[in-house]
């Protein structure tokens, strides 16, 4: 069992990003302008941009703070405070239970578990880390982002598990497809209780 972990153990992003643009009195319209266009060609695109450098560890996540910042404006038309602004940005984040609790029931029923995330340069909850999973992929630390082939085969050789063996649940349509191109069964994540319905399915959870 690998899971993702924004917008799967924490709460949506989006509502998270609704917070912090609240907060700081951030043009939603220009962010999401310029958000659209730095994903899609982090996922779509040739080359490496923003996103696709801070989550695979070339770009330093202060470099990141300032590039975003430069092309926000505040809704009065001032500028955007750099420094921090990942921190305000998931601050908001908060952990869904019931996954958590999805994933001790699995650990307990002798499933392997895995975490494979890409950093944004937040902040994880490490000290649950030995609790809940038996190897833990976060890709600035590895070199290495989701959908590239190559994390996935990482954490499969962590968990020295087959694809066939394993699911993957993931909010990200782009990382589910890319995980079954390579045999591991995939969830998209869209709700906590579909997600565990579908685990207990797999007898992932005993």
């Amino acid at each position: 069992m690998i899971t993702d972990w924004g917008g799967v153990l924490t709460s949506p992003l989006n509502d998270a990003v609704a917070a912090w643009l609240a907060a700081d009195r951030i043009d939603a319209a220009r962010y999401k302008t310029v958000m659209r266009g730095w994903v899609s060609q982090a996922y779509d695109g040739d080359g490496v941009n923003p996103i696709h450098g801070l989550e695979d560890g070339t770009l330093a996540r202060e470099e990141f703070e300032r590039l975003l910042a430069a092309e926000l404006l505040t809704v009065d038309g001032g500028p955007v405070v750099a420094d921090g602004l990942i921190a305000r940005m998931f601050a908001e984040f908060a952990p869904v239970e019931p996954m958590y609790e999805a994933l001790r029931l699995a650990r307990a029923a002798g499933t392997r578990t895995a975490l494979l995330s890409n950093s944004w340069g937040n902040d994880y909850p490490r000290d649950l880390f030995a609790e809940l999973f038996d190897a833990v992929v976060i890709s600035a630390e590895v070199g290495l982002r989701k959908p590239d082939e190559a994390i996935f085969r990482h954490a499969l050789g962590l968990l020295g598990l087959a694809p066939a063996d394993c699911v993957f649940i993931d909010d990200i349509e782009h990382n589910i497809t890319a995980a079954e191109a390579i045999g591991i069964r995939g969830i998209h994540h869209t709700d906590p209780a579909a997600t565990i319905d579908a685990l207990r399915g797999l007898g992932a959870l005993g």
